[in-house]
């Protein structure tokens, strides 16, 4: 993490994916609103354009933007987004050179395999359900 960063980071994450749900709700917790910006990009209101990327590709990979505009994706956004929580001890084999390869190849199965997790519990499934109806996705698939 040799780069100085400019606060906020803006991380745009998926929230019907439970994983990444949780991994949301962790952020959510530690982080300071004045380094890092959370945006669900499967709520009904969010406007891919309005980032200059489709839904589907914020949707294939984890991308995250700081106040200069730069953008960094997969890995490099986990990184960063935790270290905006506070939480770099843990992301800390991300910064290291001969793990890379590996944690990359690790990442890109993910990247495959996330779209068939949704069976998976969520976190947020009590707020789902209302009135004997449960809401499986907020978005069309």
């Amino acid at each position: 993490m040799n780069k100085q960063p400019h606060w906020p980071l803006t991380l745009y994450y998926d929230g019907d994916c439970p994983l990444c749900a949780r991994e949301i709700q962790l952020l959510r917790q530690r982080a300071d609103v004045q380094r890092l910006c959370l945006v669900d990009i499967g709520l009904d209101d969010f406007h891919p354009e309005s980032v200059g990327h489709s839904r589907e590709t914020l949707q294939n990979r984890l991308h995250a933007r700081f106040a200069d505009g730069q953008w960094v994706t997969g890995l490099d956004a986990t990184l960063w987004s935790w270290s905006a929580a506070g939480l770099e001890r843990w992301v800390t084999p991300l910064t290291w050179p001969a793990l890379r390869p590996l944690l990359e190849l690790g990442y890109r199965l993910f990247c495959r395999l996330r779209p068939h997790l949704d069976w998976l519990p969520h976190p947020n499934a009590s707020r789902r359900c209302r009135n004997a109806a449960c809401t499986v996705s907020r978005k069309s698939r």
